[in-house]
């Protein structure tokens, strides 16, 4: 896997908890972990993020209190191979949905690119936005 020039690094409350969430329900692999400093670096289909439970206050970047949900204003987009499974396995373990399963078009320049997609929210209230590449079209009108 080539390194992605740009990986988000999101605290968590329970390290436990959102490996679980984002390993079993997700998908994601672990690259590499610290159990010790509470620490996961996970992989999906090229995407990369770092899950880092807070401890040590020296080694905790915070530009203010950490409160839920920790995602404030933040939509990560991950694309996918497969968005229908993976909405089935979320859908099956209740996490919540904050935006269901939808088929998107977005202009880019004088067309159109498409997406399947939907935005589910982490244990942390991170909003992962999950989707899959329809292609691209003409513009309308």
């Amino acid at each position: 896997m080539t390194a992605p020039r740009l990986v988000p690094e999101l605290y968590v409350s329970d390290i436990d908890r959102s490996r679980r969430f984002y390993i079993g329900v997700l998908g994601f692999a672990v690259l590499y972990d610290r159990p010790e400093e509470r620490f996961a670096y996970l992989v999906r289909e090229g995407a990369a993020l770092m899950l880092d439970q807070p401890g040590d206050p020296g080694r905790t970047w915070l530009a203010g209190p950490l409160e839920r949900p920790y995602g404030r204003g933040v939509n990560l987009q991950i694309e996918v191979a497969d968005v229908d499974t993976l909405h089935a396995a979320v859908l099956a373990v209740g996490a919540p949905i904050e935006r269901p399963l939808e088929e998107r078009w977005y202009r880019r320049g004088d067309g159109l690119v498409g997406q399947r997609q939907f935005v589910v929210q982490d244990p942390d209230g991170y909003l992962l936005r999950f989707c899959q590449d329809l292609g691209s079209r003409p513009g309308e009108g």
